[in-house]
């Protein structure tokens, strides 16, 4: 019987951090929101001088940059310029009706609100960003055969497909759970959501997932330049542990 699942590297691009800079509230909520469930990780800001203030921390590196058309002080040609100046994102402008030319040739994109994720993707799909390794090792077994097995002896098959259903199901709450925490830059949470990880999944033998949760705890303690970054890095490998998590349960026991 097959316990040592390997985990496929998803053929699709990993998703660029994204900066959102947009005064209205409730678009901006509703961006970050909608963006966050497709998989991008988000960082948000009120106006243009935040969002410079926030590049010049350096605590992430956007991939991309949106930014709404008309905003209060810092907007527009002069917006771009200084973004420029302080990042090699892509910038794109996002408004409800045409943007000035002046204003889309400065920019490397346009999109009209409403936009679906499906446009923003097309709009990107050109886009490479900085290459990240995966903290994920394939030789490594999604599942502890001693667990595995040490479970065997003493309940049925469907108990233990029961438990691992549950485990499932906790962490893909936990990893939504996460992305809104790495796109409000909470590391305290990030931490928390990491050692609960941690201990569920060692408890239930789920090693890769374990692990993950692991160096969440330990990437965000020293809160160095770039480490948001880190952590949505570990954030697309708990999803592919996820979905191995998943494959195993399905292929060792099938309901």
């Amino acid at each position: 019987m097959q316990t040592r699942c390997m985990l496929q590297r998803s053929a699709e691009r990993r998703l660029p951090v994204v900066l959102l800079i947009d005064d209205d509230l409730v678009s901006r909520e509703v961006t970050a929101t909608v963006l966050t469930m497709a998989g991008f990780t988000v960082h948000t800001a009120v106006d243009g001088d935040t969002a410079l203030e926030m590049l010049a921390k350096a605590a992430f590196r956007p991939g991309v940059i949106l930014m709404d058309a008309q905003m209060p002080g810092l907007s527009g040609e002069n917006l771009i310029a200084a973004l420029r100046s302080q990042s090699k994102a892509r910038i794109y402008v996002v408004s409800g009706s045409n943007a000035p030319a002046e204003l889309a040739d400065a920019a490397d994109g346009f999109l009209l609100k409403p936009f679906s994720i499906e446009g923003l993707r097309k709009l990107i799909e050109g886009f490479q960003p900085e290459a990240v390794p995966s903290l994920l090792d394939p030789n490594e077994p999604v599942v502890s055969v001693e667990v595995l097995g040490q479970l065997r002896k003493v309940m049925p098959e469907s108990a233990i497909r029961q438990i691992y259903s549950v485990v499932v199901a906790d962490l893909a709450t936990r990893i939504d759970a996460l992305a809104a925490a790495i796109a409000k830059g909470d590391r305290g949470e990030i931490r928390r959501i990491g050692h609960a990880i941690k201990g569920g999944c060692g408890m239930a033998g789920a090693i890769q997932a374990a692990r993950l949760g692991a160096l969440l705890e330990v990437v965000t303690v020293d809160w160095k330049d770039n480490q948001l970054d880190n952590s949505a890095v570990l954030l697309s490998d708990l999803r592919a542990a996820a979905q191995g998590l998943k494959r195993m349960l399905d292929a060792e026991l099938p309901a």
